[in-house]
């Protein structure tokens, strides 16, 4: 039998309020007893006891077992998290940024204090990505994890290549839909995707590494040159974060706009919609899709985990615990497109091998492989050339690899 959990909710925005709405209509043990928001002034659909300003009177509840954290301050969630697994109240959240940034102390925290942190809801909204990898997947060797790990800026990217929609155009209208902030860099920038890949990444290696080694970069410099030449090429562009086991030694993590062409699953992954593949060496590929980004596809997972926890559920951190000692590198070579302005910047890249060259007015762009230590060395200067880069695999048929010795 399931035990009654007593929740305490820590945000009622659109996650808060569409975990509340999935609730309401199902008869589960469980019930919010009180809810903690920010801004008492603003017009709830709840009555107005239900609500409170002060976290303590979560936190120090002792009828509350369980904290729910849908909240948008990384160190306030942090605060809040780790006060509430040491006081030994069960936590869920949605927090992949605090979630990337503090993944190691939050797994000694649940260690020392016998507490359970689940987070299906802050990778790739309703698909349950996470609880396959620590589950299904605990004695696969996975050759790699990608995928479309961010709704928004996958909305804009298909209003651009499916309704000739410009990016600024597309961006508002992501905005306005709330599917990105009115700072949108955290989606459109790559951070948001690879905070999201750094948490299965965990799960599906054992590594946990420092969101400030892993590259992302984003889409935010993708003019209409850029899809042309990909339909030209029969392919579309996808904003992609890879996970990949280069050899029994070594794993690496990186953020790019990715050329994907119609035999890849990623190819038919349009607007809110996320997609996860993982290539396995016993399952071989496999597909995860369904929507990243909404109150109610990121509410369903939160409620997923909030279930799992009436019986008990932690993660059990498999591979991190039995971690064959992988290492974290970023000297691998990469076959990339890079539009650019600037000749300088193609020098400084020092391109390994040059595939295809073209100059065409102001349409300039290369193809060739370098190491990912240079693209990484001079993101500053690519971001502020407005140029763009896309990983090229499928331009050239070379795969990503370690970087020659």
């Amino acid at each position: 039998m399931s035990k009654k959990l007593n929740i305490g909710l820590f945000g009622f925005g659109v996650v808060g309020q569409g975990l509340y709405d999935i609730i309401r209509t199902k008869n589960l043990n469980l019930e919010i007893k009180k809810i903690a928001i920010k801004d008492a002034t603003k017009e709830r659909s709840l009555p107005a006891h239900y609500f409170t300003t002060d976290k303590n009177e979560l936190l120090g509840n002792p009828e509350i077992n369980t904290i729910i954290e849908l909240i948008n301050d990384t160190e306030a969630a942090f605060d809040i998290v780790s006060t509430a697994l040491k006081t030994g109240k069960n936590v869920v959240s949605a927090s992949k940024k605090m979630i990337a940034l503090h993944l190691d102390e939050l797994i000694a925290l649940q260690h020392e204090y016998g507490t359970s942190l689940l987070y299906e809801g802050a990778v790739c909204g309703s698909i349950p990505i996470i609880r396959n990898l620590e589950e299904y997947y605990d004695n696969e060797l996975l050759h790699s994890i990608s995928g479309i790990f961010n709704g928004s800026s996958n909305y804009i990217l298909s209003k651009g290549f499916l309704e000739n929609m410009d990016y600024g155009t597309a961006l508002k209208q992501a905005q306005d839909l709330g599917f990105a902030e009115t700072d949108p860099i955290s989606d459109v920038g790559g951070y948001d995707a690879k905070y999201k890949l750094i948490i299965a990444a965990a799960h599906a290696y054992g590594v946990v590494i420092d969101p400030e080694e892993v590259f992302n970069l984003g889409i935010q410099n993708l003019a209409a040159q850029d899809i042309q030449y990909a339909r030209e090429k029969n392919l579309k562009i996808k904003l992609v974060p890879i996970a990949k086991e280069l050899d029994d030694e070594h794993v690496t993590l990186f953020v790019l706009p990715k050329f994907v062409n119609e035999t890849e699953f990623l190819y038919n992954v349009e607007y809110e919609y996320n997609g996860v593949t993982v290539q396995a060496a016993f399952a071989d590929q496999q597909f995860f899709f369904g929507k990243g980004a909404g109150g109610h596809p990121t509410g369903s997972a939160v409620l997923s985990d909030i279930a799992a926890l009436r019986y008990d559920y932690q993660y059990e951190y498999k591979k991190t615990k039995s971690s064959k000692g992988l290492n974290f590198t970023n000297d691998i070579e990469l076959n990339i497109y890079l539009r650019y302005e600037d000749e300088e910047l193609v020098k400084l890249l020092d391109f390994k091998t040059i595939n295809e060259r073209y100059y065409s007015g102001n349409y300039k762009y290369v193809t060739g492989k370098v190491n990912l230590q240079k693209l990484i060395e001079n993101q500053s200067r690519i971001s502020g050339d407005k140029a763009f880069v896309a990983f090229a695999d499928q331009l050239t048929g070379v795969s990503l690899a370690p970087a020659q010795k």
